[in-house]
C-alpha cells in the first residue's frame, strides 16, 4: 500500500470523498492480518517492560503473557512484529520454548512442553528485540505502525510490537514500563506511576552512555481492553479539568497554541458522548499528535491520536469527535467477532454524525450522511454479516464497516424512533460495558426497545447487498368546490424485497404536506390530498435511507478510483473516473482526479487538459477551483513556462480558498518555481 502525499486529496480530510479515504487509510491501519487458525488461548494479562533507544531505532522488550485455554490447547499462536526476534521463549515452568516464524501473517507458533487444559491459565515469557525504523516490516504493508526514533516513537496496538492473540477481539489488561532518554516523556494507557531513573543491570544491558540518562515510565490499565498503544517523545502538555474530564494535550512545541481550542472541543465531543452513551472507562482523556507518517487517527483507552498534518488551527471537529468515540465503541464495548466490527467503527463513525448534527445541526448530518452513503455503496458486494470472508486490508472490508454501518443506525433511528433510538445506544454501552458484543446482541435489544420483530431491517441492510434508487409516478387531481388536490400514484424502486418507510413531501403553493409511506417491493401507491397546488414532490427529502442515486453513484466511482491510484493502478482508476464522467460529464471532481492521474505518469499535456475541464465543469467541490489552477502552476513551471505558472499562482490566489493550505503553497511557489523532483511522493 502506497502513503498519501503532497496532494490535495490526501490533506482534505474534511472534504466530502477524500474524508472518506482518510478513514480507510486510519481504519485499515487498526486492523493487521489475523491468523487463519481458530483462537483457542485467550489472552488476559500482559506484564511487559520495553526499553526504547531512539538514536538507533532499537527495541528491546520482555513479556510475561498470562493465557488462559478456551479448549485444550498443545499449540499457541501469536502475532508478532516481523522486525522483532524472538531471542527467549519460555513456558511457566521456565523450560524453553521453539517458536516458528511465519512473515506472511507475522505469527509465531510453538509446541507447548505440557499442554494446557481447557479453562486452565498458564504464563508464556517472551524476550524479543528489534529495529523498528520504516515500514518494511509492518503487518501493514507500506504503512508504519511501530516506529522507534529520536523526535517521536510510537508503538501502535495494530503495530504489533508485543505478542498478540485474539486482534481487536481479545480483551486484556496491561502492566507497560517503558524506558526512554530522559528528555522523552512517554504516553500510554490506565494509572500511571511516576518516572523512575533507570539504574543498574537495566542501563549495563545497552551500550555505554545510551541509557545514562533515561526514565521509566509505567502505565498499569486494569479493566479488560485494549491498551496497547505507547506514544514517546518531547512535548507540550496542555491541560484541563473542565466538566470533570481529565483532559490532556500533547502536542509538539511548534502546535503548542492550539492546545487549548483542541482541549475545548475535545470535551465539548467528549461531554456529549457522555449523555448519549453514559460514562466512558474513564474520565481521562490524553489527546496525542502522532507524526505524519503513520495513521490519521489511532485510539486506545484514555488516547485520542491525531496526525500532526490533521492539526490545524481551524479544528477538524469531525476526526477529533470520531478518535473521541471509541472510548465507547473499542474501548469500552468492542465486536465479539470480525463479522461484529462494525459495532466499533460504524458505531463511531455515526457518534461522529451524531455531533456534527449537535455542532451544525442539519445541514452537517445531511453532508455526513451523503460521505457515508458514498462509502457505504463505494464496494457493495458483500453483505454487511459476511465481513469475515474479506481482508481486513481491503476498502471492501472498511466501507463494509465503517459506512454501511454507520448507515444501518441512521437508518434504524428512523425506523424505530429518536426516542427508542436514543434508549437503545445508552442501554446497549451500558449492558456491554466492558465487554464483547455481537450484531445479535443489538439486534435483540433494538427489537426488545421497539416492541417489534426487526428481522425485515436487518435481513435486508446486514444480509444483502445493493440499495434502491426511487423514482416518483403520481398523477394530480384537482378536487371539486375548491377542497384542494389529490395526489395519486407510486414511489418504484427496482428491489423486489426492499421494505423501508420513506417520507414523502408534497410542496405546495401553501402548506407543505409531508406524508410516511411504507415502501414495500418495487411498486408502492400513495394518495395524498392538499389544500395547496403541488409544485414538486420529493422522495426522502431527509435523506434517512440508503439509496443509491445519481449523485452517489457519482461520487462512488470516484472513491474506487482513489483506492485504485492509492494502489498504484492508475489503469483501474482513471476507468472509474470515466464511468463517474458517464453519469455526469461535467463534474469537476471527476475531471480533477482524471488529471491528477495523469500528472502522476508526468502526462503534462493530458493533465493540463483535464484540469481545464475540471476548471469548465460543475465547480462542486468548490476547492477543485484553487487547486486546478494551483496544480496547472505546477505543470507550467515543471515545462519551463515561468511567466504563465505565476499567471496561475495568481488567479488560483484570487480565489482566496485557501482549502488545505493552497493558498500558503501557491504564495510559495510565487517565489521559487515548484520543482517536481523534490517532492517526496508515495511509495
Amino acid at each position: 500500500m502506497k502513503l498519501w502525499r503532497n496532494q490535495p486529496a490526501r490533506r482534505a480530510l474534511g472534504l466530502t470523498v477524500v474524508f472518506s479515504l482518510a478513514f480507510f487509510v486510519a481504519m485499515v491501519a487498526t486492523c493487521p492480518a489475523v491468523a487463519a487458525e481458530k483462537t483457542r488461548l485467550r489472552v488476559d494479562d500482559y506484564q511487559i517492560d520495553v526499553e526504547l533507544l531512539p538514536q538507533t531505532h532499537k527495541l528491546t522488550a520482555r513479556a510475561v503473557v498470562k493465557v488462559t485455554a478456551l479448549e485444550d490447547v498443545n499449540v499457541a499462536t501469536f502475532q508478532l512484529n516481523n522486525a522483532l526476534r524472538i531471542t527467549k521463549l519460555s513456558d511457566a515452568n521456565n523450560k524453553p520454548l521453539t517458536p516458528e516464524r511465519n512473515t506472511q501473517d507475522s505469527t509465531v507458533r510453538f509446541s507447548l512442553n505440557s499442554g494446557i487444559a481447557k479453562n486452565a491459565s498458564s504464563t508464556f515469557t517472551f524476550e524479543y528485540e528489534g529495529t523498528l525504523e520504516n515500514a518494511d516490516d509492518s503487518p501493514v504493508q507500506g504503512l508504519k505502525l511501530a516506529y522507534v526514533g529520536p523526535e517521536t516513537s510510537y508503538l501502535l496496538y495494530s503495530g504489533l510490537w508485543f505478542p498478540v492473540a485474539g486482534y481487536g477481539v481479545n480483551r486484556f489488561t496491561s502492566t507497560i514500563s517503558v524506558t526512554v532518554p530522559s528528555h522523552m516523556m512517554v504516553i500510554g494507557s490506565g494509572k500511571e506511576s511516576a518516572p523512575s531513573a533507570v539504574a543498574g543491570a537495566a542501563a549495563k544491558k545497552q551500550p555505554a552512555g545510551v541509557l545514562a540518562n533515561s526514565r521509566t515510565f509505567t502505565f498499569a490499565w486494569d479493566k479488560p481492553s485494549f491498551p496497547g498503544t505507547i506514544i514517546a517523545g518531547a512535548f507540550q502538555e496542555f491541560k484541563s479539568d473542565d466538566a470533570g474530564l481529565d483532559l490532556h494535550v500533547f502536542f509538539k512545541p511548534n502546535k503548542q497554541d492550539l492546545g487549548t481550542e483542541y482541549a475545548s472541543t475535545a470535551v465539548k465531543a467528549y461531554t456529549y458522548f457522555v449523555t448519549q452513551y453514559g460514562n466512558a472507562p474513564s474520565t481521562r482523556l490524553k489527546i496525542v499528535e502522532l507524526p505524519d507518517d503513520t495513521v490519521p487517527t489511532s485510539w486506545a483507552p484514555e488516547i485520542a491520536a491525531l496526525s500532526s498534518r490533521a492539526i490545524t488551527e481551524k479544528v477538524n471537529y469531525r476526526l477529533l469527535s470520531n478518535v473521541i468515540a471509541h472510548q465507547w465503541w473499542g474501548v469500552s464495548v468492542s465486536p465479539a467477532s470480525k463479522d461484529d466490527w462494525w459495532i466499533s467503527d460504524g458505531f463511531a463513525r455515526y457518534s461522529e454524525a451524531r455531533y456534527v448534527e449537535s455542532a451544525a445541526g442539519e445541514a452537517g448530518l445531511e453532508e455526513m450522511v451523503k460521505d457515508m452513503s458514498v462509502g457505504a455503496l463505494a464496494y457493495d458486494s458483500v453483505p454487511l454479516s459476511s465481513a469475515d470472508k474479506l481482508d481486513y486490508f481491503s476498502p471492501e472490508f472498511q466501507s463494509l464497516v465503517t459506512d454501511k454501518g454507520a448507515m444501518i443506525l441512521h437508518m434504524l433511528r428512523w425506523v424505530v424512533g429518536e426516542k427508542n433510538y436514543l434508549k437503545l445506544m445508552r442501554e446497549f454501552a451500558t449492558k456491554y460495558a466492558g465487554k464483547s458484543a455481537s450484531t445479535d446482541n443489538f439486534r435483540e435489544l433494538s427489537e426488545k426497545i421497539y416492541g417489534e420483530k426487526l428481522v425485515w431491517f436487518y435481513s435486508q441492510w446486514m444480509d444483502s447487498t445493493s440499495a434502491p434508487e426511487f423514482k416518483a409516478k403520481y398523477t394530480c387531481y384537482r378536487l371539486g368546490n375548491n377542497k384542494g388536490f389529490r395526489i395519486v400514484g407510486a414511489i418504484q424502486q427496482d428491489l423486489d424485497l426492499f421494505r423501508m418507510p420513506v417520507d414523502l413531501r408534497i410542496d405546495t403553493d401553501g402548506r407543505t404536506e409531508e406524508k410516511r409511506i411504507e415502501v414495500v417491493g418495487t411498486d408502492s401507491p400513495f394518495s395524498v390530498e392538499t389544500f395547496g397546488r403541488p409544485r414538486r414532490i420529493s422522495i426522502d427529502p431527509e435523506n434517512r435511507v440508503l439509496t443509491n442515486s445519481r449523485d452517489i453513484k457519482l461520487r462512488s466511482s470516484i472513491v474506487r478510483g482513489q483506492g485504485l491510484t492509492q494502489q498504484g493502478d492508475l489503469a483501474g482508476a482513471l476507468s472509474e473516473f470515466n464511468k463517474a464522467l458517464e453519469v455526469n460529464k461535467n463534474s469537476s471532481l471527476a475531471h480533477y482526479r482524471i488529471a491528477e492521474v495523469f500528472f502522476l505518469q508526468k502526462n503534462y499535456q493530458a493533465s493540463a487538459n483535464a484540469y481545464r475541464e475540471s476548471l469548465n465543469g460543475d465547480g462542486e467541490p468548490r476547492w477543485t477551483e484553487v487547486w486546478s489552477h494551483l496544480q496547472l502552476g505546477k505543470i507550467f513551471d515543471v515545462t519551463g513556462q515561468r511567466e504563465r505558472a505565476v499567471n496561475e499562482y495568481r488567479r488560483a490566489i484570487e480565489t482566496n480558498d485557501n482549502t488545505q493550505g493552497a493558498l500558503d503553497e501557491c504564495r510559495r511557489y510565487m517565489q521559487k518555481p515548484y520543482e517536481r523532483e523534490k517532492e517526496k511522493e508515495g511509495s
